[in-house]
């Protein structure tokens, strides 16, 4: 039966639609209220990037470890509404006169906690709402209402912003995440009851228990080594690449718009084509080939250059075709992730993962930004690209090359 003809499942998507959308509201909302309100420096931007990665180290392992023991949606209602008051403080204290730097890192640590809880939470309760045979589709239209995300989103930002101000703007991302919470709400399939423990464990040692199973086990440790190598080396380019394309390249504001634009129109062909391809061709060599071409066209990054038309080309080129990788990527990532890990582990696999990505992603960030002092943008971006192709050996030289379906 197809997803569409779903009604409990329709909720979810409908909820999550406008919840992406809204994340992105704040995600660039919150820098730019940094900027535009609050005149931040370089340093006190790189706490509000680096904020995210330490919420992510802290919350990650506790977070697994409840998505395995409570039940999920009053987990993932509970981290939406969270979010919504935590959000809500901004233009709060915009308007009361209140607004700090200070205000901002604390609601970027705390929302950062709660999007992590979410997060584990959201790939667990999945596949408790959809047949097995199913995830593929859920994951791929899950995943389709991101990247339509990415693509609105930032427009939807810049125009908020212009009309009310970025600290107020911030309220959309608030009252979406009390839609999304009521949509979860209004899920009416039951949720079967967690997988009791064999063992009174402490919170502690089920979170250590998830990463032992994710590095013991054949599939899982070299996804896991991947997620971790290319995350460190995509952080390189989080750091450099407004810089880069601004100061070395000498771009405008609207190349560079144009540019970001076509990858969020990559992203979308690639979330449209990740099902397809994830049941045409082996599970194994998808995951293999989407990981090599985003380490392939990383390069076009650091090998563009003056005159403007050539690096615009080379930079579009990067993310237009590059970026139709990384759903393709990820949802056949997730679905064989979830079909590979037992229930009762699966929250703490799914945390494991988020802790590997969104932990070092910022370390990462620090690095790139201390060697391009040293050696200068391009080499570093460059280094980046190396990184990011290298990190496909980890699936190469491991039982995932064998793979023909999601069946683990």
């Amino acid at each position: 039966m197809s997803l569409w003809r779903s009604p409990e499942f329709l909720k979810l998507w409908a909820g999550q639609t406008i919840s992406e959308i809204g994340t992105r509201v704040s995600r660039e909302g919150i820098p730019l209220t940094a900027v535009l309100a609050l005149h931040a420096s370089p340093a006190q931007m790189g706490w509000l990037v680096g904020v995210g990665g330490i919420s992510a180290l802290i919350a990650g392992p506790v977070a697994g470890a409840m998505a395995d023991r409570m039940r999920r949606k009053p987990l993932m209602i509970a981290a939406d509404l969270g979010r919504a008051l935590v959000l809500a403080c901004i233009p709060l204290a915009h308007f009361q006169g209140w607004l700090t730097i200070g205000v901002l890192l604390g609601v970027a640590a705390i929302s950062g906690a709660l999007s992590v809880l979410f997060d584990v939470a959201y790939p667990t309760f999945v596949p408790t709402l959809v047949e097995p045979d199913q995830l593929l589709e859920a994951n791929s239209n899950l995943a389709l209402t991101m990247s339509v995300a990415e693509v609105t989103g930032p427009a939807l930002t810049g125009l908020l912003v212009k009309l009310i101000s970025a600290p107020v703007a911030i309220l959309v991302d608030a009252a979406s995440f009390v839609v999304s919470a009521l949509s979860i709400a209004w899920i009416a399939r039951p949720e079967p009851p967690p997988v009791p423990s064999s063992a009174a464990q402490s919170w502690w040692s089920e979170a250590t228990e998830g990463i032992s199973f994710v590095f013991a086990h054949p599939l899982l440790r070299p996804l896991a080594m991947r997620t971790a190598t290319a995350s460190l080396a995509w952080g390189f380019f989080a750091t450099l690449y407004v810089y880069y394309a601004i100061e070395v390249l000498r771009m405008s504001t609207i190349a560079l718009g144009i540019v970001i634009t076509l990858g969020g129109i990559g992203n979308l062909a690639g979330a449209l084509l990740a099902r397809r391809i994830g049941t045409r061709y082996p599970v194994g060599k998808v995951l293999i080939a989407a990981a090599l071409w985003q380490g392939v066209t990383s390069f076009l990054i650091p090998l563009a250059s003056e005159p403007g038309w050539f690096s615009v080309a080379c930079l579009g080129a990067a993310q237009l075709f590059g970026d139709v990788a990384f759903p393709i990527f990820n949802i056949n990532e997730l679905t064989l992730r979830q079909k590979a890990a037992p229930p009762h582990m699966l929250g703490r696999v799914n945390a494991c993962l988020q802790l590997l990505f969104k932990g070092l992603f910022p370390f990462g960030a620090v690095l790139g930004g201390a060697l391009a002092a040293s050696m200068g943008s391009r080499a570093t971006m460059l280094l980046s690209s190396f990184g990011i192709l290298a990190s496909t050996l980890w699936l190469i030289f491991s039982p995932v090359r064998h793979l023909r379906d999601h069946e683990a």
